[in-house]
């Protein structure tokens, strides 16, 4: 004859408080993912089925790849293609240098390192619609601060933000002074993590200053290095705000200051060509994607 197996009382209690406990967490995450579902998830579905219609916001018309086909074979898009991979390359080409020679110069002193981190990092917490409006007046022909700085050591003025020759150099010296601060502070954190002990074996070894940097503090920063790269490729793929402040969604002048992100405002919000602007969404989405893997992989590092 069987006999029901009774769970103890003490047990029974212990075990309906976990559970409400549990359900209690799960309710103050539900506006979280709440709002990753609402403003991240629905958009990346919806701008995925767009992409397969002719749409103008208000009447869709199924079209299959015909966005795709559209967007690859105009000039415009291979434009905002090569301005955003211009200016991204350059702005991590010499940003992530200097940042981390700043930051390892900062790292060796002893006094006032708060005071050059905390001025550093003002650029970086400075809206970047300020900085770009602020950047407008430093890149005047005329009177800009920084051609008197070129006409002062006996250099050219350059007409910067009005010529397309040197417009997207505009931006980057913009983006460099912007997202330097960050570079800076990311670097300094893992500075200050190398062990001091591999300093002073080297010293014993009669190893130099220099000898130091270059084969223990470097070394040590490849996954510093590595997070910048992928931070800096994300972010400068999806600039769009100090574009539309200094060249408008065209990317004035002649189009030269024009992002992938720009053109999909101008397309989707100029010219209500919503497939279009979703179809260049997808596109950005898979760049994006292939870059952050292609930069894992070459710093050997694991998803």
């Amino acid at each position: 004859m069987k006999t029901e197996m009774q769970v103890p009382a003490n047990v029974q209690t212990r075990r309906n408080k976990s559970i409400k406990s549990t359900l209690t967490w799960y309710l103050f995450l539900l506006p979280t993912f709440l709002g990753i579902a609402c403003f991240i998830l629905y958009p990346v579905f919806e701008s995925f089925r767009l992409s397969f219609y002719n749409s103008n916001g208000t009447i869709e018309t199924w079209v299959g790849l015909s966005n795709y086909e559209r967007v690859l074979s105009q000039n415009a898009f291979w434009n905002a293609v090569y301005n955003t991979f211009y200016i991204a390359f350059f702005q991590l080409l010499l940003a992530i240098p200097i940042g981390f020679v700043l930051a390892s110069m900062i790292n060796r002193i002893n006094r006032f390192k708060s005071l050059f981190k905390v001025l550093f990092f003002l650029p970086n917490v400075t809206s970047i619609v300020a900085a770009a409006m602020i950047f407008m007046f430093v890149l005047q022909p005329e009177v800009g601060l920084i051609n008197h700085v070129l006409q002062s050591i006996g250099l050219p003025p350059s007409p910067w933000l009005s010529d397309p020759a040197t417009s997207k150099w505009g931006v980057i010296l913009l983006t460099i002074w912007h997202w330097i601060g960050f570079v800076i502070i990311i670097c300094l954190a893992n500075l200050q993590a190398i062990s001091p002990e591999l300093y002073e074996a080297s010293e014993i070894d009669g190893a130099t200053p220099l000898q130091q940097w270059l084969f223990i503090t470097i070394p040590n920063m490849k996954g510093t290095f590595a997070f910048l790269l992928i931070m800096g490729w994300i972010s400068g793929l999806q600039r769009f705000q100090e574009i539309f402040v200094l060249g408008g969604a065209g990317g004035s002048p002649s189009r030269s200051l024009q992002t992938m992100v720009a053109l999909i405002y101008e397309r989707g919000f100029g010219g209500f060509e919503f497939g279009i602007a979703s179809a260049i969404t997808v596109l950005l989405f898979l760049i994006i994607l292939l870059f952050t893997m292609l930069n894992l992989k070459l710093t050997r590092l694991k998803l």
